[in-house]
């Protein structure tokens, strides 16, 4: 069951009308909870099991976390000396230490056992060639199926602890913090959601007026639009470029980067959009994931406004606790280097990855140090505020960011090396034109790449509109949008719905 597809409207319309027609909170949760079953196991009901158990680890371990039994300075006994009770405080701190550390690497290790135990075995264990580590990467490569949405469920673990160490109050109720978990909106793709942002909605959730009503819809007719009436049909030349690489030419493999980056930014946005859309008709609000990254002018920003949930997430959780940038400039490079590996690592085990998550690293430390030197001299803070700067600035962090898609889209080692080695200079063959042009797309390259542009400029003129100018469409306008905008997906959309790129991770 995806987004795109009338299952998926039949679906929704009997959560919504089971949701908002029992009486109780508990009957909501319940609805909220069995939906989210329902909705999983359409897809890997053979994982159920293992969200379950994460779930109860971690709501157990949250207990045990947030409830303090060292004696208070109010207590009972009184007659504890005040050295005596700074010990017992001192205890229970690093007993509720422990827990978080056990909970933590009880998360990573279940991550890192799906997604990664098969790479670690074929490329840094089976290369020693025993018998034993080459059968065991073979089956692990063929019968290990990573349960969709792992990532972003251990990340909200994780989160959900460290935020109840830090002194959030634990959930007290298995109920409700499965519907959290659970929740089909984010279930498999996001928004990275904190605990106690959607715990506090629970407590005022309500029947959505006619405003919130329209809202959620047109977020769901836009995120259909983005998905399978654009990033679908850009999907069918992204792939048949990179599924060509040796007989495609250098002017193709520019144009397939550019296709891809657009792709990827409209099947993620969305989906998020399809998402919250979905949970503001149950009477939630999930954060936005996406700000206009690409009209961003530094790498720093970039990360503020693309996939801004991970983005939360990894300052919150890593950063700051290496140290973020309190600790000298040498160390904050450090950290950004670190940071931005642990996101290449956590898209998914291939090198390529790993390329990507230190090229984004790279650019990052560059921008701090390119930064520090032009705050200490006028010229060049005059020149990145002006226009030409601002102009150079876009250009060079999106030259940066559109190139580092090559190893995201080919993780392999190989086939990116490929693509890089023919960007220049290099004839596509002659079948190629005649193959993906004429017989698949029935557009010649100069016209796609007109239409990517005009797509992009569409892009830009969204932007000055909602966030230079703040105009907005009323919600009557939205409304009578709303079947527009659906009509025509089901219209002109490619038949066959391709699956989301983010739930690969």
């Amino acid at each position: 069951m995806t987004f795109i597809s009338l299952i998926y409207g039949f679906f929704l319309l009997a959560v919504l009308g089971s949701y908002w027609l029992v009486k109780t909170r508990t009957q909501q949760l319940w609805v909220l909870v069995i939906a989210s079953l329902i909705f999983y196991a359409s897809e890997q009901i053979q994982y159920i099991p293992v969200l379950l158990v994460i779930i109860l680890i971690n709501f157990s371990l949250g207990k045990k976390i947030g409830v303090n039994t060292a004696p208070g300075p109010h207590a009972a006994n009184e007659h504890l000396s005040n050295e005596a009770w700074l010990l017992a405080q001192k205890a229970w701190n690093q007993r509720r230490l422990k827990l978080l550390w056990l909970g933590i690497l009880l998360n990573v290790v279940c991550l890192l056992s799906f997604r990664y135990l098969p790479f670690v075995l074929s490329h840094l264990v089976a290369p020693s060639n025993l018998p034993v580590s080459q059968e065991s990467a073979n089956w692990m490569g063929a019968s290990l199926i990573v349960p969709l949405g792992l990532s972003f469920f251990i990340f909200e673990c994780i989160a959900y602890l460290v935020d109840v160490y830090r002194g959030a109050p634990a959930n007290q109720q298995l109920l409700q913090f499965s519907a959290y978990k659970l929740f089909f909106p984010k279930l498999i793709a996001g928004p990275i959601t904190r605990y106690h942002q959607f715990a506090e909605q629970l407590k005022t959730t309500k029947f959505p007026s006619v405003e919130r009503l329209t809202q959620g819809l047109w977020l769901i007719a836009c995120g259909a639009i983005k998905k399978a009436l654009l990033a679908d049909r850009i999907a069918i030349f992204v792939d048949l470029c990179f599924g060509n690489l040796e007989r495609a030419g250098s002017a193709d493999l520019w144009l397939a980067i550019f296709a891809y980056g657009l792709q990827l930014y409209l099947d993620f946005s969305g989906y998020v959009d399809i998402a919250r859309g979905s949970a503001v008709l149950l009477g939630f609000d999930l954060p936005e994931n996406f700000d206009f990254p690409y009209f961003s002018t530094s790498i720093a920003d970039f990360w503020r406004r693309w996939h801004m949930t991970l983005g939360d997430w990894i300052r919150n959780y890593l950063y700051f606790p290496l140290g973020g940038s309190r600790q000298g400039l040498g160390r904050t490079c450090f950290n950004l280097m670190i940071v931005m590996l642990v996101i290449g690592i956590w898209h998914g085990a291939a090198w390529g990855f790993l390329i990507w998550g230190a090229l984004h690293g790279l650019a990052l430390v560059v921008h701090r140090l390119t930064r520090v030197v032009s705050e200490r001299l006028d010229w060049a803070k005059i020149w990145w505020q002006s226009i030409l700067g601002v102009c150079v600035a876009w250009l060079l962090t999106q030259s940066m960011v559109f190139f580092s898609w090559i190893f995201f889209r080919l993780p392999s080692i190989q086939q990116a090396g490929l693509v890089i080695q023919n960007l220049w200079g290099h004839s596509a063959d002659v079948q190629f034109a005649q193959k993906v042009y004429i017989e698949a797309i029935g557009l010649g390259r100069f016209p796609i790449a007109l239409l990517l542009a005009a797509l992009m400029t569409g892009m830009g003129i969204v932007y000055m509109l909602q966030r230079v100018l703040k105009l907005k469409l009323n919600w009557p306008v939205k409304l009578l949008l709303v079947p527009l905008c659906l009509l025509t997906v089901w219209v002109l959309a490619p038949q066959n719905t391709l699956p989301y790129i983010y739930f690969d991770f």
